[in-house]
């Protein structure tokens, strides 16, 4: 349905305003409060039946063009406007229309789809996945593979809001759950029911993952192994390679310490973070699910007796999924409930506590090395940005390489812009103990972080190295409700942009086909590149995508209706 124009009533003046049935009530309480300056949570929208509420059904309000709604609130102060003026692609320069053109699209809402494209945008954050779907024989037992490596080829070549019909479709097909209708929604005087209903984004995220299971695996180089060489060597699929891990459970019964204890493995693709009262922290609630105590049968007693079971993860998937349990079942009111409280998760996580003993000591000599590296990264960053000592970005490596051939023939330094110190062929340090080029340390960090990996971890295709863990994607829910509400996913920047000269200008993909400058296949909008010390994220709210600063992730963590993270996706750092 198109916008509809209609006016809203404030304090005696009246304003006009935009109305868009298809999104939310929240957007239309936004669209006033830039006009009237009365705060989304101070503000009363009087509509037929009561009043505007964040899960109100638009068709059945049937609002009208040129229809009045009256406000009720305190105005606050008015939106500032934007720091900086508008500008319009015509009147920019390359680098500004790069970045402009290469933010990544968002997923028009087809009616209470947005758990969907929430989703779909949180799982391109596992960037291998991309090249396991582009597989030159894509074989699974269903359609959705397919559909998705399509949808995910259709984002990446345009820069305007994509409508996932297609992949919606062999969505519901495939998971008939979600073809579920709203049976709230009645057709007035027909008992029809219209629409589909709202759905579970963490059910989507596990439908979606268990779909791709028969995706085939990489090989150590990040290219696409063939059904028959899998088949021959025995290797892991994708999912059983990157994402999932394999849980060890060891049960003691602690009325009868000498019975035998129980260890059982079993693979697992996410882990659990409960929420109970008294969690304040991800870190709480992950190892409240992985200790608990159940009742069952002891054969040593005879009788119902109380064990105590141990859960620690023998392996360590390169993207960890948790799950932040936000819902839980209410007999007295008969429905799922959202649990408001407040908990914390960390940007970089520490996995090892997580980890069997076995799997600690072949991770730690690798963990410890890449916390050093990373401290010395950060003092030569802070040492550069006082010495004012910039790196050429990758686009002026031609020029920069010119003007040290002609500094090295002339036996001079050279400036433009700033102090360049001109070195030789290889990079070294100058009798005042200046710092060299970044890239000779980067080779010699590699070099040492893998030798410091143990071997099994090595030849562990997909798993973790290190333990180390940095948050790349989010999944948040709004609302109070578990089958109302609105879903939006979050993704970090780099997700999506090469950080700044370490792309080649040109290369190979691993399916062979040929690769443009800065990464991107040909006839895909290039990805711009960032600065290393760039940690913004995209906000994708559907069709609407929005740059999200670092410091306001800690507002998804909870405590009321607003965006609360429900999925966090953690990527392996292994550099």
């Amino acid at each position: 349905m198109a916008p509809l124009a209609v006016h809203v009533k404030h304090a005696g003046k009246t304003h006009d305003v935009q109305l868009d049935p298809d999104l939310p009530p929240n957007v239309f309480k936004d669209a006033i409060y830039q006009v009237t300056g009365v705060p989304v949570d101070r503000m009363k929208v009087m509509v037929k039946g009561g009043v505007l509420k964040e899960d109100s059904n638009w068709k059945k309000i049937a609002p009208k063009a040129g229809q009045t709604f009256m406000v009720i609130g305190a105005a606050g102060e008015l939106p500032k406007p934007p720091e900086k003026p508008i500008v319009f692609l015509e009147d920019m320069d390359d680098s500004e229309l790069a970045e402009a053109l290469a933010k990544p699209v968002g997923l028009r809402n087809l009616g209470n789809t947005c758990y969907m494209n929430a989703t779909v945008q949180a799982l391109r954050s596992v960037s291998e996945l991309r090249n396991a779907l582009d597989a030159p024989a894509l074989q699974s037992t269903t359609p959705l593979p397919g559909s998705l490596r399509d949808l995910y080829h259709n984002m990446s070549r345009t820069t305007d809001t994509v409508t996932p019909a297609g992949f919606l479709q062999v969505l519901r097909q495939v998971n008939p759950q979600f073809a579920e209708v709203d049976r709230g929604e009645k057709k007035s005087g027909m008992g029809m029911a219209m629409g589909y209903a709202q759905q579970d984004a963490e059910e989507c995220y596990s439908a979606i993952v268990n779909s791709l299971r028969n995706v085939p695996g990489l090989d150590q180089n990040g290219r696409s192994v063939s059904t028959s060489a899998q088949a021959a060597t025995g290797q892991k699929r994708f999912i059983e390679q990157y994402m999932m891990g394999v849980m060890r459970r060891e049960m003691s019964c602690n009325e009868a310490p000498e019975e035998p204890h129980t260890v059982i493995e079993e693979n697992v693709l996410k882990i659990e973070c409960n929420i109970t009262g008294a969690t304040n922290f991800m870190a709480q609630g992950l190892l409240s699910s992985l200790d608990t105590e159940i009742e069952k049968n002891s054969p040593s007693l005879g009788r119902q007796a109380v064990y105590s079971q141990k859960s620690r993860l023998s392996r360590l998937p390169a993207y960890l999924s948790v799950h932040m349990v936000r819902f839980s079942w209410r007999q007295d009111i008969g429905k799922k409930a959202k649990i408001m409280r407040r908990v914390k998760f960390p940007l970089e996580y520490d996995a090892l506590e997580l980890a069997t003993p076995e799997l600690q000591e072949k991770l730690l000599p690798a963990s410890r090395k890449l916390k050093d590296i990373e401290r010395e990264r950060a003092e030569r960053r802070k040492v550069r940005k006082k010495t004012k000592v910039t790196q050429p970005s990758t686009s002026s490596e031609g020029a920069a390489a010119s003007a040290v051939a002609d500094a090295a023939g002339a036996g001079t330094s050279t400036e433009a812009g700033g102090d360049v110190e001109m070195a030789d062929d290889a990079p070294r340090e100058d009798q005042g103990g200046e710092l060299q080029d970044e890239s000779f340390y980067r080779a010699k960090e590699a070099e040492e972080l893998n030798a410091a990996i143990h071997a099994d971890l090595k030849s562990d295709i997909g798993s973790s190295p290190t333990g180390l863990y940095e948050l790349v994607a989010i999944i948040t829910h709004k609302g109070a409700a578990a089958d109302a509400g609105h879903y939006i996913g979050f993704a970090k920047k780099s997700v999506f942009h090469p950080v700044k000269g370490t792309l080649p200008v040109a290369a190979a993909n691993t399916d062979g086909t040929e690769q443009a400058a800065g990464g991107s296949r040909v006839g895909e909008v290039q990805a711009a590149q960032i600065e290393e010390d760039d940690e913004d994220w995209y906000k994708f709210d559907d069709e609407k995508v929005t740059v999200f600063p670092k410091e306001k992730i800690p507002t998804l963590e909870g405590g009321g209706e607003d965006s609360s993270a429900y999925v966090l996706v953690y990527k392996s750092k292994s550099s």
